[in-house]
């Protein structure tokens, strides 16, 4: 069933400040990592408040180990919107953020997104309407940057990036660097964890007996600050990266087991 998308009293609105919007049981977590993001911090929380407007959602902000204003711009923004904000010491990588904000999260619903600005949280519905209407529980929707809006190195090295990772791991996925997904809370806890990982989610839903379906959603360019997890450091540990998940593919069996005593009651 698609969500309800209209507006209700009993759910917290994302102008409203009152604390009271943490004690409501979200329906939706929107997970972001960030590192030195201080400058697109506001600006994004007020996005996904416009485009979750009417949900019972709550946002979790991973400050991973940010040395810029990142941490005093969250706190601004915990005061008056429904945000929890977590911090890493030190710097874990995206991945971590991800990971560390999912299990802190309240939702069965997880919506992942980057937290420079050129993911649109207005796409955050619609992928959660596909994931809905196709009965879920197994099942990650993948945002696909139809047109990008990076520089033509970056766009041509994840090109790339994504033919040879198709080939290789078989995810049937045209975007998987995209960082806009949506899942249920309970199959992302059911993937094996490492660094890195977030680049490899449909390979690792679907080694877990998942689905993976593609989404278009927008992209926009980097208004403010510039990329902290950069192309360099994707493409020093890419390889190493994809032999793992190989590894990991070829090391397990799916079993299907079924009861035969007792029998299943009726």
């Amino acid at each position: 069933m698609a969500p309800d998308l209209s507006p209700r009293p009993d759910r917290p609105s994302p102008a409203d400040p009152t604390p009271s919007s943490l004690t409501i049981a979200p329906a939706i977590s929107v997970v972001i990592p960030m590192r030195n993001e201080g400058p697109n911090v506001l600006p994004l929380i007020e996005e996904i408040g416009q485009a979750l407007a009417g949900q019972a959602f709550e946002i979790l902000c991973v400050d991973d180990g940010s040395t810029d204003e990142t941490g005093a711009r969250l706190l601004e923004a915990a005061a008056r919107h429904p945000v929890v904000v977590l911090r890493h010491a030190t710097s874990c990588g995206q991945s971590a953020g991800v990971v560390s904000g999912v299990l802190a999260a309240r939702a069965p619903w997880i919506a992942t997104l980057d937290g420079d600005g050129q993911n649109d949280p207005a796409d955050i519905p619609a992928l959660w309407r596909r994931a809905q209407a196709e009965g879920a529980a197994d099942l990650l929707v993948a945002g696909h940057r139809v047109s990008r809006k990076d520089s033509g190195v970056k766009r041509v090295t994840s090109r790339l990036a994504n033919a040879i990772r198709a080939k290789l791991l078989g995810d049937a996925t045209p975007d998987t660097g995209c960082g806009l997904k949506v899942f249920p809370r309970a199959l992302f806890l059911e993937l094996p964890r490492f660094d890195h990982m977030h680049r490899y989610l449909p390979a690792l839903v679907l080694r877990a007996g998942g689905r993976v379906v593609s989404e278009p959603v927008n992209h926009r360019p980097r208004l403010r600050g510039k990329s902290n997890y950069g192309t360099l450091d994707r493409l020093a540990v890419s390889i190493s990266d994809m032999l793992g998940v190989i590894w990991l593919q070829r090391r397990w069996k799916r079993p299907v087991a079924q009861r035969v005593a007792p029998p299943p009651e009726g």
